[in-house]
């Protein structure tokens, strides 16, 4: 598979001129998916484990990345809840096809406040809230019907006011320990970058063999 845009050297990954940070590095990155029109660019894969060593893996969106981790929202007594309150290790992966990038990033995970989840379920859609109460996500239900009558009847309880929380959901936050970016070169010799985050906050830089 050819890779054209190899051509242009802003497109290469280089040791030398990435951001010292690798939060920094990832927002670039991000940005440049927004801007080539990438669908969903936010979607990550979330890799948790149970405490006997049992993966899953699913599709979840970042809602927000800074300094202090990547930020995303899930229903606390789904599947991979319990796996990370059990095991609070996770691991994420952006892949972006049209860029020829991917990301990967390691670390610990721990629930956010409930200030925090509070202050974004307000600014998800009316039917999402609802849905958040709805849905014993990962749980067994009757049927797509039930589901939906479900749903109907928080519809109408909460016509004339508004959709507060529910306990069981909220957001966690992945504090990365080592971030991978990945970008496609010819020859399948591609370019990966690792950081590594160190005990006095500061990163290290390397090159990865492909």
């Amino acid at each position: 598979m050819a890779h054209p845009e190899d051509d242009n050297e802003e497109q290469t990954l280089d040791e030398k001129v990435v951001a010292s940070d690798p939060i920094t590095q990832f927002q670039h990155w991000f940005d440049d998916a927004v801007k080539a029109g990438i669908a969903m660019p936010e979607a990550m894969t979330l890799a948790t484990s149970t405490t006997e060593g049992k993966p899953s893996a699913r599709l979840v969106l970042l809602k927000q990345v800074n300094d202090e981790g990547f930020v995303f929202f899930t229903n606390y007594t789904s599947v991979k809840a319990r796996d990370l309150d059990e095991n609070p290790f996770a691991a994420l992966v952006f892949y972006w096809p049209l860029l020829e990038r991917q990301v990967r990033v390691e670390g610990t995970v721990t629930r956010t406040s409930s200030a925090e989840s509070d202050e974004y379920f307000q600014t998800r859609p009316r039917d999402s809230q609802i849905g958040a109460i709805a849905s014993p996500q990962s749980q067994r239900i009757e049927s797509r019907e039930a589901l939906e009558q479900r749903f109907r009847e928080l519809t109408e309880r909460y016509r004339e006011r508004p959709v507060k929380r529910p306990d069981h959901w909220g957001g966690y936050r992945l504090e990365p320990a080592r971030i991978e970016f990945w970008k496609a070169r010819p020859g399948r010799l591609h370019d990966r970058i690792l950081y590594e985050r160190q005990a006095d906050g500061t990163w290290t830089i390397a090159r990865l063999a492909p």
